[in-house]
């Protein structure tokens, strides 16, 4: 699924491209035998992170973006610098929730699954949302 919303990205050497091997990730762990969901959420979160900035990168008026890992304040910094519009709050507590768990990830690999799951469920809308605009 997210390597088909990547697609354009295939190998690309850039930021995208980051995001689309971290969407060929998930797609790999979706049909393997792991069910420990904090490598997933690993991988969501920076092929989150890779496609915002390279959203910043390409689409805004500065060309740059911040060294933030927090997706909330990535998501305001594209709607404030480039022509992409959401109802940002419509996203703003599943962003921090996926943000929050991958820092759990980096330290002790104790994540709330089903929560997780659900943010993602509504993020995936997000990621459609700006592929659409990307495109």
């Amino acid at each position: 699924m997210y390597q088909e919303l990547f697609q354009c990205f295939e190998n690309v050497k850039n930021l995208g491209g980051k995001a689309w091997e971290h969407a060929a990730t998930l797609d790999m762990l979706k049909d393997s035998k792991i069910q420990d969901c904090s490598i997933h959420c690993f991988h969501y979160q920076q092929m989150f992170e890779c496609f915002f900035k390279h959203i910043l990168e390409t689409k805004s008026k500065f060309g740059a973006y911040s060294k933030t890992h927090k997706l909330n304040r990535l998501l305001e910094e594209v709607i404030a610098n480039t022509a992409f519009k959401t109802d940002k709050s419509s996203y703003r507590a599943d962003l921090i929730a996926i943000t929050v768990c991958a820092e759990e990830y980096r330290y002790n690999f104790d994540i709330d699954c089903q929560g997780y799951l659900e943010s993602v469920a509504v993020c995936d809308n997000l990621i459609k949302e700006l592929s659409s605009f990307v495109a």
